[in-house]
């Protein structure tokens, strides 16, 4: 089941110095599913905080369609049981931490004992309770970035759109955000984690959407966008054997003494150098797909075109 459904979505914003507008969103398809962490990607002005914004009803789409929680969005429906953590979020200096638990619960219409437990739980669970009934005016960034989590999740919400939530984090506090998003998920919930910390991402997301341009360039799972298209890499002691593989099969990248590189056609055609090497009686040690950092993987993507606004 999708949560999130995003159809032909399309975003223009008016401009007096561009003719026909800023194009912040163009035709953009995307499906998140119930229970997932998506993790949203792309330079800065690549339109994911302005999918965020059209997502929550907070601007409306030039054209296209927008699902939220199984209603339209904008609807105030689709928004019950969402919680939100804006990127730079800017609370109240005079409130305490406390206070503004309970001004979001109030809010979100929950009732005096359903707030009252909410506060204890969340601040137990983003480690504020010693910092509850401090004034806001007071807190370091990354205070701000834990009570702003606390209030995003007053709602008990099923789905969170959290805006580079681990910003001003320090490292241990990037751990338990990670470890907070995946309880969150085990309990069915759907995060959508918009984030320049792509190891972040990495370590936390189920699959990806890299934007640029306003437009969805990539999309697919952390392992799908990690591996390098059908490229091995075998351990073995080759000492002076040759090794070839056919031009219709695929390369031969790197071989040593110890190690072959290679990159296949077709996943399967690495059987035929498996068999070839054994055939030479060669002891195989290992023989292992290669993998790219998510962070190279976007850099490859976006470095091939060029950036745009939002």
């Amino acid at each position: 089941m999708n949560i999130i459904e995003v159809g032909e979505l399309t975003k223009v914003y008016d401009s007096r110095s561009r003719r026909g507008g800023v194009v912040a969103l163009d035709r953009v398809a995307l499906q998140i599913q119930t229970g997932e962490i998506f993790g949203l990607l792309g330079p800065n002005g690549a339109g994911k905080t302005t999918l965020f914004k059209l997502l929550l009803g907070l601007v409306a789409p030039s054209s296209g369609d927008i699902q939220l929680c199984g209603y339209t969005a904008g609807d105030p429906r689709s928004r019950q049981k969402v919680g939100y953590l804006p990127e730079n979020p800017r609370f109240p200096g005079y409130l305490t931490g406390r206070a503004l638990l309970k001004l979001a619960g109030r809010l979100h219409g929950l009732s005096g004992e359903e707030i009252d437990a909410r506060i204890i739980l969340l601040l137990q669970l983003v480690d504020m309770e010693k910092w509850a009934d401090t004034k806001i005016r007071k807190y370091s960034k990354g205070m701000i970035q834990r009570i702003g989590l606390a209030q995003s999740l007053m709602p008990d919400p099923e789905l969170l759109l959290l805006d580079e939530p681990t910003d001003g984090i320090d490292p241990v506090g990037k751990v338990e955000f990670r470890q907070i998003f995946l309880r969150l998920k085990g309990e069915g919930r759907t995060v959508v984690l918009n984030s320049h910390l792509l190891s972040e991402v990495e370590l936390a997301a189920d699959r990806v959407g890299i934007l640029n341009r306003g437009k969805l360039v990539k999309l697919g799972s952390i392992e799908a966008l990690t591996s390098k298209q059908s490229q091995f890499e075998i351990e073995a002691d080759f000492g002076d054997e040759l090794i070839d593989i056919p031009s219709e099969m695929g390369t031969k990248l790197f071989l040593s003494a110890q190690k072959l590189v290679v990159e296949m056609r077709h996943d399967e055609d690495i059987n035929f150098v498996i068999d070839q090497i054994r055939s030479k009686r060669i002891s195989i040690r290992s023989v292992k797909p290669i993998r790219v950092s998510l962070e190279q993987s976007f850099f490859e993507t976006v470095t091939d075109l060029p950036q745009g606004l939002a």
